[in-house]
């Protein structure tokens, strides 16, 4: 039921949000430690979520007005008893190398912003998927969907578009647990 999907939603974008967090407050050493296997350092990762997290959010807050503007038009009366989100579908986006996918260029991390600037932008980012939610409390995330090329996902709703966005940042959040365990055993 919807409160149901409303409440773990809530609940997946305030831990990984707050998970994330915490990557800020790790050593400089460990914050720009370069792995072995030629990936990002946290750093890195971490702009490349506020940058993801971006996009990301232009389509969810587009999506967002156009399902309460389809609610408004239909007179949408309310919860849909059956509805769910399709977690197993979006859960393979939260696993490191769990399928092919070359990102935009557009994502990739330039090293300009400052952990301070990453920071506000992720409190803001954070302050936006939790607003669009709430904004979509009695089911009308469902009403629209917009195409999602990674992993073949197809036509998703607006809720299916949050919980991509956490899996994304779980994604590196993995990534980032990785290369302090390389660092630590340094």
């Amino acid at each position: 039921m919807i409160p149901d999907v409303i409440r773990r939603i809530d609940n997946e974008i305030v831990e990984s949000f707050k998970e994330l967090f915490t990557w800020l407050d790790v050593s400089n050493e460990l914050m720009d430690y370069a792995p072995k296997n030629n990936g990002w350092s946290v750093r890195q990762n971490v702009e490349h979520v506020t940058l993801t997290n971006h996009y990301l959010l232009i389509l969810i807050k587009k999506g967002t007005n156009k399902a309460i503007e389809l609610a408004a038009k239909n007179k949408y009366t309310g919860i849909k008893k059956d509805y769910d989100v399709d977690w197993d579908k979006l859960e393979m986006i939260g696993k490191t190398q769990s399928f092919p996918w070359v990102r935009p260029e557009h994502m990739e991390p330039t090293g300009t912003p400052t952990l301070g600037e990453i920071c506000n932008k992720l409190t803001q980012q954070q302050a936006e998927c939790l607003e669009c939610l709430h904004k979509l409390e009695n089911g009308e995330g469902m009403l629209f969907n917009t195409m999602m090329s990674v992993n073949g996902l197809g036509k998703i709703d607006v809720y299916h578009y949050l919980v991509f966005l956490v899996r994304h940042m779980q994604r590196h959040i993995g990534q980032m647990q990785k290369i302090k365990l390389e660092f630590d055993q340094l």
